[in-house]
């Protein structure tokens, strides 16, 4: 095994080698691999047809050290392609993301057929790895302490035509007990302003129409650059690029969110009525065992103002359940918030152990049984507010950016979906005329549901956009069509999401 930190000659771009990226945990590793398959494809490589299961040349594990049993769920992927990579020389395995951070050359031990294993720091690496374990037969681990390169420096592959991620940092400040994700990711650096505008126009001009700025606690942005007010004038200046219809965020922090935020948002017309706050509890207790940085009175005044500024707007959390210590009285103070909060959607989680955090040392952890029962009521609370607060929406006329594959049962309803302003998800009638994914639909509301809502009436219009060209441009290459010229354009477009988001939750997944 070699740990190494020396440039070796990329991969020859002739080779016509596929490559294959598994992605677990948050939106961050979702932006992440987009990345790793950009420098692949940029090194040569070809990426493999959907499905093919481990049958590509390289498979590529971009890991998450969050989720529970993550390393379990790593190790038996890995084993399951043990057999596949023996049967066929020249199979090459990575393994990245956080686990890889966390784990360094524990997986080589564990998994000795395992190519290559590099950290959140140095993704760019990974062909220049890859070809140096090919050249020299032996497995490469190579971990950065610090990050060597701003990620967004690197070449992408975007998973959508018309939605995209934007970093605006990476890292994270804080120090919560159950999370051990900025031991992993470090502390934040942010990107100048200037880049991220940038990168932003130029996706615009590809047709991008809606982004989602991401950071480990995007609206701290401006901490490492001093400036305080910096997230709320980058909102300010997403508003100024013409093109741009939606621009989303995520995750906050309660600690960093301030008033000129919630101005900026109320403000410019182009960042969606959308904001998810993680709560993670509701008793100022168990907030301060997890060195959360604010208490429920705090929290529910962020909710006050951001109602005041933005009537609309949907508002989803994270919560834990079952945190080392937490009473019943505490519980139920997490309920009260619940019901004062009225959240449109909540990613709820029961406690767990995670190696290497504060938490799973506490005393007090909570039975499996108990959290179990807790967390039922907490899920059927919620899904009855959900379902309330959804209900509120039939009779409302929106305009919907047509997503691709976010409604599982569309071919058998001859449905469309897309997402509103506030990103909920909305099954349409599918009109006589053709819409792409990025373009834009009116219709009006005729039914909620807990999770989704239904517009069955007619489509009310129809607004072909620029997003849905470069869609169809993209399909058209991949089918290896010839493109017409998109024509007059009839206006812009969405992301209440880039392309449908991972079960996930916020930026850490327990933000």
């Amino acid at each position: 095994m070699t740990i190494s930190s020396d440039r070796s000659p990329a991969v020859d771009k002739q080779t016509s080698r596929t490559y294959e990226v598994r992605t677990y945990g948050c939106q961050m590793n979702v932006h992440d691999s987009e990345r790793l398959s950009g420098l692949l494809e940029d090194a040569g490589y070809v990426r493999a047809p959907e499905g093919s299961d481990g049958e590509a040349d390289v498979v590529v594990f971009n890991t998450c050290a969050v989720r529970e049993n993550a390393d379990n769920k790593l190790y038996g992927n890995l084993g399951h392609l043990a057999p596949k990579k023996a049967s066929r020389p020249g199979m090459q395995i990575a393994v990245g993301g956080c686990l890889a951070q966390k784990d360094r050359d524990t997986i080589v031990k564990r998994a000795p057929w395992v190519d290559v294993v590099f950290g959140t720091h140095n993704i760019g690496k990974l062909p220049v790895l890859l070809e140096r374990a090919r050249v020299q037969e032996e497995a490469q681990v190579e971990i950065a302490e610090s990050l060597e390169e701003f990620p967004s420096t690197l070449p992408t592959r975007r998973e959508s035509a018309y939605a995209a991620w934007v970093s605006i940092s990476v890292g994270c400040n804080n120090t919560c007990t159950f999370c051990i994700v900025p031991a992993l990711r470090g502390k934040e650096k942010d990107r100048r302003p200037g880049d991220i505008l940038a990168e932003i126009e130029a996706l615009v001009g590809e047709g991008v129409s809606e982004i989602t700025l991401l950071g480990q606690n995007v609206n701290a942005y401006g901490s490492d650059i001093g400036d305080r007010e910096a997230f709320s004038k980058l909102l300010r200046a997403c508003g100024r690029i013409d093109g741009l219809e939606r621009v989303r965020f995520t995750s906050p922090h309660p600690r960093d969110f301030t008033d000129d935020v919630i101005a900026a948002m109320a403000e410019t017309p182009n960042v969606m009525p959308q904001l998810h706050m993680p709560l993670q509890s509701g008793s100022d207790p168990v907030l301060k065992a997890m060195r959360r940085s604010y208490r429920q009175e705090r929290f529910l005044g962020i909710i006050d103002k951001v109602r005041a500024a933005i009537p609309h707007a949907a508002i989803s959390t994270d919560i834990i359940v079952g945190f080392p210590g937490e009473t019943e009285e505490d519980f139920e103070q997490t309920l009260h918030v619940v019901r004062e909060a009225r959240f449109a959607q909540a990613f709820t989680f029961q406690y767990s152990k995670r190696p290497g955090t504060p938490a799973a040392e506490m005393d007090g952890q909570i039975p499996k049984k108990v959290v179990q029962e807790r967390y039922e009521r907490l899920v059927a609370l919620q899904e009855e507010i959900s379902w309330e607060e959804n209900k509120k929406q039939v009779g409302r006329t929106l305009e919907l950016m047509v997503a691709e594959g976010e409604g599982r049962k569309d071919d058998t309803t001859h449905r469309l979906s897309g997402r509103a302003p506030d990103s909920r998800l909305v099954h349409f009638t599918k009109p006589d005329q053709e819409v792409r994914p990025g373009d834009v639909v009116t219709v009006e509301i005729t039914y909620a549901a807990p999770h989704h809502l239904l517009a069955e009436g007619p489509v009310l219009a129809v607004r072909r956009t620029r997003a849905g060209d470069a869609w169809e441009k993209r399909n058209a290459e991949k089918a290896g069509k010839p493109t017409q010229p998109a024509g007059v354009l009839l206006g812009l477009p969405k992301i209440g999401v880039p392309e449908p988001l991972p079960a996930a939750t916020s930026g850490c997944a327990l933000d």
